[in-house]
């Protein structure tokens, strides 16, 4: 090249590069305006997944029961069962239910689905028994009940008592039945109630304000409310008022020839002590002969003892006279009159009155050893402080010395059948709930195995001894020599190799080391 053009390569060259090196010094800001820009996009926002089942009402729930659906014959003694006297009760017990006006909220299981074949029946006057059969298999399902976790229920018995009285006080006739006091005061409810309940606390009002807890037993019949005009007649034992308050309602026979009838009305909050069950605990009475009749008997032969056992139960009960004939039954907590055999108590907080029950068992009916079938349609028409569980139920026998007999020799296990309206149907609700995924296929299970700690760690032989010296076990010459086909046995089976212990970490000893000088160059800039 001739010399002159050397310069201008040179400048030309020069120029390329600057080119060269503003583009890449530009390239990274490129690509930050270019993130920039893409994260200046409008997002859209993430798909909803929606579930795969449904938001479905799920069947009827019993708290602490357990249910499952049964077939009709598959219910012993149920074609065999008298299904009019049965359907007879269910109606008496659709009046009240087919006269509400209004539908409440009842937060039961049932709610008011009896409302639907109460209305049918109350149009049916049913006078044969495969027709009131029919009527019940039309309108109900059957569902096997029992406590969460149990097999069968538990039924006991209860009857009206019987008793003499008076309406006036005398040398006979010394023990009051009390109305309920004026004084006494449960939350929630009024003085006007027809009923109070028979759960919850029940409180005495001093003055104004103050709310106390209500007497006792012990101290009401010491006279705490003695003289207060709450006196509607007087029996001759304090045995016969216990046994009336036991079964929430007597009949009082006057010495004038009159009876009065006495229905439960209120109670003093304490919770029911059963006196049988302090007998059997003093080892007083066998658990397999207590009995009502038992109880009475030994009360009547130690009238001492009697007093203090029969206060260590506190509850009391007041009650209110109803105008009932000789030959009317007594009123359940329904309001409706019992029916002998067809009426039972249930646990009010779980099961709706009018709900019918078939109860199966071998029950004591004919005399105390007997185990005579019991298979019968109930009707729930009844509750009571004792009866608590979506399987129990107090079965009730009539009035008099027999029944009382019968019912006071109750105390046995029963399976237990509800009737459902079909209006609920949960077999067809239960069809369509939501149930969780598929369990892994064998395939996936076995290459996951699931392995429990606690039972590997049990059935696991002891490891044989290592040493962290050696890391061996010691020297089958140190052990001792086989003495019998057991331990030889146990010398063949096959021994686990022993797991190598980690090196041991070498040991370092902490060297000091000084820190790095900077040195500090200092530069001139030359012109």
């Amino acid at each position: 090249m001739a010399p002159e053009a050397l310069p201008e390569a040179r400048r030309l060259a020069r120029l390329a590069f600057g080119v060269i090196a503003l583009a890449c010094s530009l390239a990274p800001l490129d690509a930050v305006a270019a993130r920039h820009a893409r994260s200046q996009k409008p997002s859209h926002p993430p798909s909803v997944r929606h579930l795969p089942y449904p938001q479905l009402e799920f069947p009827f729930q019993i708290s602490g029961g357990q249910y499952a659906p049964v077939a009709w014959s598959e219910i012993a003694g149920w074609s065999e069962d008298d299904h009019l006297a049965a359907y007879k009760a269910f109606r008496v017990s659709c009046r009240p239910i087919s006269a509400q006006r209004t539908l409440p909220a009842d937060p039961k299981a049932l709610g008011t689905s009896l409302r639907d074949p109460c209305q049918i029946a109350r149009g049916l006057e049913l006078s044969d028994g495969l027709k009131a059969k029919a009527f019940f298999e039309a309108h109900f399902l059957p569902l096997r009940i029992s406590r969460l976790g149990e097999g069968e229920g538990f039924v006991t018995g209860y009857y009206e008592p019987i008793v003499d009285g008076s309406r006036t006080e005398n040398e006979v006739y010394k023990v009051p039945v009390y109305r309920r006091p004026s004084n006494l005061f449960v939350r929630g409810t009024t003085q006007s109630s027809a009923g109070l309940p028979n759960k919850g606390q029940v409180f005495r009002k001093i003055g104004r304000r103050k709310l106390v807890p209500y007497y006792d037993r012990a101290e009401i019949e010491d006279g705490a409310i003695a003289g207060r005009g709450l006196e509607i007649c007087w029996l001759k034992e304090q045995t016969d008022l216990l046994f009336s308050q036991i079964q929430g309602s007597a009949r009082v026979s006057l010495d004038d020839g009159s009876t009065v009838r006495i229905n439960y009305d209120a109670h003093n909050g304490y919770p029911y002590t059963a006196v049988g069950r302090i007998l059997i605990e003093r080892n007083i009475v066998p658990k397999d002969q207590m009995s009502m009749q038992k109880i009475r008997e030994w009360m009547k032969e130690n009238p001492n003892e009697a007093d203090e056992l029969r206060r260590q139960n506190k509850s009391y009960v007041f009650f209110r006279e109803v105008q009932l004939a000789d030959k009317d039954e007594a009123v359940g907590a329904q309001g409706v009159p019992l029916t002998p055999g067809r009426s039972i108590a249930v646990d009010k907080s779980l099961h709706v009155y009018g709900t019918p029950f078939f109860i199966e068992g071998e029950l004591p009916i004919e005399s105390a050893v007997s185990k005579t079938p019991f298979r019968r349609l109930m009707i729930a028409q009844d509750t009571g402080s004792a009866i608590v569980g979506p399987a129990r139920a107090d079965l009730y026998f009539g009035a008099g010395l027999e029944a009382g007999k019968v019912a006071g020799r109750l105390r046995h296990n029963a399976r237990f059948v509800i009737l459902v309206p079909k209006s609920l149907d949960p077999l067809a609700r239960g069809r369509k709930m939501p149930v969780p995924d598929a369990r892994p296929s064998e395939t996936i299970a076995k290459l996951f195995p699931q392995a429990d700690p606690l039972k590997d760690q049990k059935n696991a032989a002891k490891p044989p001894e290592v040493t962290s010296a050696t890391n061996t076990r010691p020297s089958a010459a140190a052990a001792p020599p086989a003495a019998g086909p057991s331990q030889t046995a146990a010398i063949q089976a096959p021994v686990a190799k022993p797991v190598p212990l980690p090196e041991p970490r070498p040991k370092v000893e902490a060297v000091s080391v000084k820190p790095h000088q900077r040195h500090l160059h200092r530069y001139r800039h030359r012109r």
